[in-house]
């Protein structure tokens, strides 16, 4: 196989984050097919192709247990368009203010620093979700200055479930930092040179969240499209 073959690009053998990402795509595809089929052979060689992700997934991370997990995707198999596999969706906001200081929140589940972010809510646009998410983390009201990135959460490796996160750039407008007690350890305002440890993946987005902060003309970050995710014939 040539490196312009070779899935990773690389020419090396695949990382952890290539087979979770590959092991998550082939689930996606076997739960839409078995959304969409009413052949009962299709049915099987979708749970077959389910069980080989499985299997690729437990080669990454020995942690997962195939049967538990092929138990697990099952259960979200629906009919039609229900059934569909898309990523899910998170919903970040990089709130600043006058001071150009940062607005971050110390997580309760992992005790990682990183701006506020949720998943989003049914009823709510997205940058409806973004103010909603800081006032209810932190007690501060923000307005949305833009968008700042969508991301692919497994491709940047800050996740293990396909999911795209939409990061907003916000201006606090009031309110007091006063961290939700079941979702946060702490809360606060921080300069560039005065940021907290442990931060999450601060190396990912800190220059551009800081550059917006400053108010500086920024684009939008995304992932560019890659040459060939996937090894397809040539034709």
């Amino acid at each position: 196989m040539s490196e312009r073959d070779t899935p990773t690009g690389t020419g090396g053998p695949p990382s952890e984050a290539d087979l979770l990402r590959w092991s998550e795509a082939l689930a996606g595809i076997a739960r839409t097919g078995l959304g969409f089929t009413e052949s009962p052979y299709e049915r099987e060689r979708f749970e077959e192709v389910l069980a080989v992700a499985a299997d690729i997934r437990h080669a990454a991370d020995d942690r997962y247990d195939t049967t538990a997990l092929i138990e697990e995707w099952m259960r979200t198999v629906g009919d039609g368009v229900a059934g569909y596999q898309t990523p899910k969706v998170a919903v970040g906001a990089v709130v600043g203010n006058d001071d150009g200081e940062i607005l971050l929140i110390k997580r309760m589940d992992s005790g990682i620093w990183l701006y506020p972010t949720g998943w989003a809510d049914v009823g709510y646009s997205a940058s409806e979700v973004a103010v909603k998410e800081v006032l209810e983390e932190t007690g501060i009201e923000c307005e949305v200055v833009q968008l700042l990135a969508v991301l692919d959460g497994l491709r940047m490796g800050f996740t293990r479930i396909p999911l795209y996160s939409l990061v907003f750039h916000c201006r606090a407008v009031g309110g007091e930092v006063n961290p939700h007690p079941m979702e946060c350890a702490d809360a606060g305002w921080f300069s560039r040179d005065a940021l907290p440890s442990p931060l999450a993946s601060y190396d990912q987005w800190g220059e551009l969240a800081f550059a917006a902060i400053d108010g500086e003309a920024v684009s939008v970050r995304y992932d560019p499209p890659r040459q060939r995710p996937w090894r397809i014939a040539d034709v």
